[in-house]
């Protein structure tokens, strides 16, 4: 293994995972004046947004894994994974989110119950990290998840 395919496969899972928490923090944005599901649905993945920043710094620079940071933020994720969820099941707060949503709601609720899948996953991969290693797998899969969710069911936003 070469040290340099090692730090560009690792360039590439992060960027895709810090593309999706960068998405996350736009999920669901609408005027400051929205609905009250799409806010809280907007609120919650903005916090996710944030958390997967904290951790996503941390795998850019893997010398500043902090496992106490890393498990709180980890733990967050895991805990808040299905909060916004049900803000979804009014089609007239619609915000950012897509007809799919309501289209094909079995396809939907897949990928949330994927989402709490993986911060489940990743919150057990944290408890006893002790290097950004330990948690990497973990940490790209929910960052793929958030990809592959808003691939179908976040509208393109300017």
């Amino acid at each position: 293994m070469t040290p340099i395919r090692s730090n560009q496969s690792l360039k590439s899972i992060f960027g895709i995972t810090l593309m999706a928490a960068a998405l996350g923090l736009t999920a669901c944005s609408t005027s400051p004046d929205t609905d009250p599901d799409v806010q809280a649905r907007q609120d919650s993945m903005k916090n996710w947004g944030d958390a997967m920043g904290v951790m996503g710094d941390m795998a850019k620079a893997p010398d500043t894994f902090d496992a106490d940071v890393f498990k709180e933020q980890a733990a967050f994720l895991a805990e808040d994974a299905s909060t916004p969820w049900s803000h979804f099941e009014n089609q007239e707060s619609m915000g950012n989110a897509t007809e799919a949503v309501w289209t094909n709601p079995e396809g939907f609720t897949a990928e949330a119950e994927k989402f709490q899948q993986v911060t489940t996953d990743l919150n057990a991969a944290a408890q006893t990290a002790a290097s950004m290693d330990d948690v990497k797998p973990a940490f790209g899969e929910v960052g793929a998840t958030c990809k592959s969710c808003h691939t179908d069911f976040k509208a393109e936003t300017n």
